[in-house]
């Protein structure tokens, strides 16, 4: 396809523009270009996909309709390497990007689309650009703060210390019960149950955990005998073992639920107080609500009383919902998901309103 030198792309841009306004409101799945969008971008180290989309979009989580992804795409990118080109097109009369790539990494993307299923290409995706920053979600993608209820009541669990011991640490052995798979399958073991409900119906959510470390099933049986490989802290009696997490890339295309979402973040990770962009903060749904990684949600403050003129407040009348922030979710349960902070105008806090855009 033909590209547009910049005037006649400003008049193409400008065009479509007259041509929503004059059909009244803007739509909401409407594209907005940056000001100084590039006609083209060379991808570099350190890149991600919100990066990228965020110098060509005013609203980085509309990626796939800039790409014209279809359903099946977006469950599966093209993934994008340093050294490619990305160019922006607008000749067919909306914007629009395209992938140049070059010989090294399409033959990268083309061993990634021939692997097995199961099969782990660690080189490869370490090249790879992510949708967020890696280091703003790692501790989350390997230990978990939050289980899911069912998934922490039918976990395997710490039936017998080593003899004449209370506490397990490094190195030794201990007896759990529960299923607990073959010899050399690891785990990773948890303590704390402190429940997490819902601030609004009271519904038990999940438990919050403590990371203590690894183990490995050494004798299976219905009371399989396991050992340390490392710790943290000390493990004890009653202490749940969940399977070892070893997370792939993220690289879930950000996008928009088709689920109308409203809910309430729970906490903020770290317990900060004031979440600001790359922070992680728990909200109260998860895949029950339709949610999966890569969905987008818009933060709020909650609407608030207005004042009477004796300055007390008058729950008749409320002041609209305030939009402060999005979300990108990077780890769903079954009633909660994990989200980071991608942008913010002001400090995010727990009970804030989350919703779909």
């Amino acid at each position: 396809m033909p590209l547009l030198s910049a005037p006649l792309r400003n008049a193409a841009l400008g065009a479509i523009i007259a041509l929503a306004c004059a059909g009244g409101a803007a739509r909401a799945d409407e594209l907005t270009l940056q000001d100084n969008a590039p006609e083209r971008y060379v991808v570099v180290k350190g890149d991600t996909l919100w990066g990228i989309s965020g110098k060509f979009l005013k609203d980085p989580w509309k990626w796939p309709q800039i790409w014209h992804m279809n359903q099946d795409e977006i469950k599966n990118p093209h993934w994008i390497f340093p050294g490619d080109v990305i160019v922006l097109d607008t000749s067919s009369g909306e914007p629009r990007l395209r992938l140049l790539g070059n010989e090294a990494n399409d033959a990268l993307r083309n061993q990634l689309v021939h692997v097995e299923p199961h099969v782990r290409i660690t080189p490869l995706e370490d090249r790879a650009a992510p949708t967020i920053p890696r280091n703003a979600i790692e501790p989350l993608l390997v230990h978990p703060l939050v289980v899911d209820e069912a998934d922490f009541q039918h976990a395997p669990r710490i039936a017998l210390p080593p003899k004449e011991r209370v506490q397990i640490a490094k190195g030794d052995k201990f007896y759990a019960v529960g299923n607990l798979g073959g010899t050399g399958t690891d785990w990773q073991v948890y303590s704390g149950n402190r429940e997490i409900h819902d601030p609004i119906t009271k519904e038990l959510l999940g438990y919050e955990v403590t990371y203590n470390g690894d183990a490995t099933t050494e004798e299976p049986g219905n009371v399989s005998a396991l050992e340390v490989t490392s710790s943290v802290r000390e493990m004890v009696v009653g202490d749940r073992l969940l399977p070892k997490i070893r997370p792939g890339l993220v690289n879930y295309v950000p996008r928009v639920p088709t689920a109308q979402i409203e809910g309430k973040i729970l906490s903020t990770y770290g317990g900060v107080g004031d979440a600001g962009v790359y922070t992680t903060v728990l909200i109260n749904k998860g895949t029950r609500e339709g949610l999966a990684p890569g969905h987008i949600l818009f933060t709020y403050k909650a609407a608030r009383p207005v004042l009477n003129e004796k300055g007390k407040e008058d729950k008749h009348m409320m002041a609209p919902p305030e939009k402060i922030g999005t979300l990108y979710l990077y780890r769903v349960f079954q009633k909660m998901s994990y989200g980071l902070v991608v942008s913010s105008s002001k400090p995010i806090t727990q009970l804030d309103d989350v919703r779909t855009p």
